[in-house]
């Protein structure tokens, strides 16, 4: 079972995610543009495209499709319904889908980077080629520590993450 907390963690980890309301609804938002919002009896709303609402409605017995003047514009279900794997990945479809172009290409670009270890550190890792967590455990911490960009808290941020997929970086 799903829940708002796991919902909220999803969002707000996209960059420029900002969470409001929109008719009385837990809403998040990117650029102005919502994507995700979740209604007062436990059902999300995602704004997909239509292949990736086609491919939720195939995957999710329980979603319904949403249109807008009979055009489909996204999907709803049940949050309790759906696993937090699977909610990840259509709350990124969804925040891709409205996205600017620039930013979406740019998210991901980044790999499976955390957004915690913020853009400086970011930006030096994918400079040097290092765009995911596997190639991060590559190099050792004063490695890392030597990339202008990347202080202690980008590599303390980097090392939990490491932990959570069972890896470590070099000694």
């Amino acid at each position: 079972m799903t829940t708002i907390a796991q919902l909220r963690k999803a969002a707000l980890a996209l960059p420029e995610t900002e969470e409001g309301t929109h008719f009385g609804m837990a809403a998040f938002s990117v650029r102005g543009k919502g994507f995700a919002s979740l209604t007062k009896d436990g059902w999300v709303q995602l704004r997909l495209s239509e292949d990736d609402a086609r491919a939720a409605l195939a995957a999710h017995a329980g979603a319904v499709a949403v249109l807008r003047s009979g055009t489909p514009i996204g999907v709803r279900l049940a949050l309790a319904d759906v696993n937090g794997k699977d909610l990840n990945a259509l709350v990124r479809a969804a925040w891709s889908n409205r996205a600017p172009k620039r930013l979406a290409a740019a998210a991901d670009a980044t790999g499976d980077l955390p957004a915690a270890i913020g853009r400086p550190a970011t930006r030096a890792l994918l400079g040097t080629g290092i765009d995911t967590l596997e190639r991060v455990a590559r190099h050792s911490e004063a490695e890392l520590l030597a990339l202008h960009g990347v202080g202690p808290k980008a590599v303390r941020v980097l090392k939990e993450e490491l932990a959570r997929k069972g890896l470590g970086l070099r000694a």
